[in-house]
């Protein structure tokens, strides 16, 4: 299936050109492996514009804590491609959040539970708030929390922290709404967030612009191509 699909892709003059002049991104897009998830159709990037990194909970361990492909990726988008901004996209119905609410299963998959160690300390804060009226409620807030916490891990990193020091580097977050077209809230590196409710306008062809990354969807703001279809996409956009 996935041969065949591959046949009958075709190749606009695009490639040619990226393979021509390289790969020059201006945001590494750090998200979960969820195949409901596709950053260049949720950015509305074209080949060379986003770096992208994918893993089980959209989750950047601290720097020292766990040296490895996801380290790699975050070094090399900061120091060799100099991208200008960092962004973690959670999303909603993540199965690596609701493991770290439920990790009975997690016993068949040790592998799987020893990473979302990374995520650990989100769970701790919201069940040290316990605000979460309900399961489903819990669940949004830690979607929330991990965004944060591993917001925090990368300002660890040494490539990033002299970045961020500088003023050329800034570090986002969103959550993206598989089900809705709503954006709840925003986050930066600058430390503010907000909580507001925008209604995104959906099935609109639109390039996000390369500092949009950054602040997240405005109001009114059209984020996405529906390619004909109706579209799940929109963000709650967030920082620690």
């Amino acid at each position: 299936m996935l041969k065949a699909g591959a046949g009958r892709v075709s190749r606009p003059p695009i490639y040619e050109r990226v393979v021509r002049e390289g790969q020059k991104p201006h945001a590494l897009f750090l998200t979960c492996a969820d195949s409901r998830i596709d950053p260049e159709l949720l950015t509305q990037s074209g080949p060379g514009e986003i770096f992208v990194c994918r893993n089980i909970g959209n989750l950047a361990p601290a720097y020292g804590e766990m040296l490895g492909g996801i380290s790699a990726v975050i070094e090399y988008a900061v120091t060799a491609l100099q991208v200008s901004q960092v962004v973690v996209c959670g999303h909603t119905d993540c199965g690596a959040v609701k493991g770290l609410l439920h990790p009975e299963p997690l016993s068949a998959m040790p592998t799987v539970k020893s990473w979302l160690r990374n995520a650990e300390a989100a769970l701790s804060v919201v069940q040290a708030r316990n605000t979460a009226p309900d399961e489903s409620a819990a669940l949004r807030e830690l979607i929330d929390e991990n965004v944060v916490l591993q917001m925090s891990h990368l300002r660890t990193r040494p490539s990033v922290a002299g970045r961020l020091a500088r003023g050329i580097l800034a570090v986002s977050g969103w959550v993206y709404d598989i089900a809705t077209v709503m954006c709840m809230s925003t986050m930066n590196s600058a430390g503010s967030s907000s909580r507001r409710k925008i209604r995104l306008r959906p099935w609109t062809a639109v390039r996000v612009r390369q500092n949009d990354l950054a602040q997240g969807p405005q109001p009114g703001q059209d984020v996405a191509l529906m390619l004909g279809v109706p579209s799940p996409c929109c963000w709650r956009t967030t920082s620690p």
